[in-house]
């Protein structure tokens, strides 16, 4: 009996754990938009190293619409050049993988390619 209940008790562990897992997946975060970076190596697949922000910052430049840029992102112009920005609701959301000194801003002061209220990640301007 003891057994049956470690038994029962490892596997819904297991299924917790894989739910948790799967969920992390389509978070922008997770998919390394809006990190600070040096090189394209820190940045998940399809991303870029945005070396022109302090910083650096993961993202993709020269979308033209939001479905061009990866899901918890949008496209906004930036200093004349569209990149993909992490959305955000609150400055904290931007900055789980920056350090302080490189902090990016939760702004809805960006020009948007497509019209709509999100807020952005704006990283700091210039190195």
């Amino acid at each position: 009996m003891t057994k049956l209940i470690i038994s029962f008790f490892v596997l819904v562990l297991t299924i917790v754990g894989l739910l948790a897992l799967q969920g992390c997946g389509s978070d922008a975060n997770a998919v390394g938009i809006g990190a600070e970076c040096t090189t394209n190596a820190a940045c998940s697949t399809d991303l870029t190293c945005l070396t022109e922000f302090k910083g650096g910052y993961c993202g993709k430049s020269a979308c033209v619409l939001n479905a061009d840029c990866p899901s918890g992102s949008i496209c906004v112009m930036e200093s004349g050049v569209n990149y993909c920005f992490m959305t955000c609701t609150q400055k904290d959301e931007c900055n789980a993988h920056r350090t302080l000194d490189n902090e990016a801003n939760c702004s809805a002061d960006v020009v948007k390619t497509e019209t709509g209220d999100d807020k952005v990640c704006v990283p700091p301007s210039g190195e």
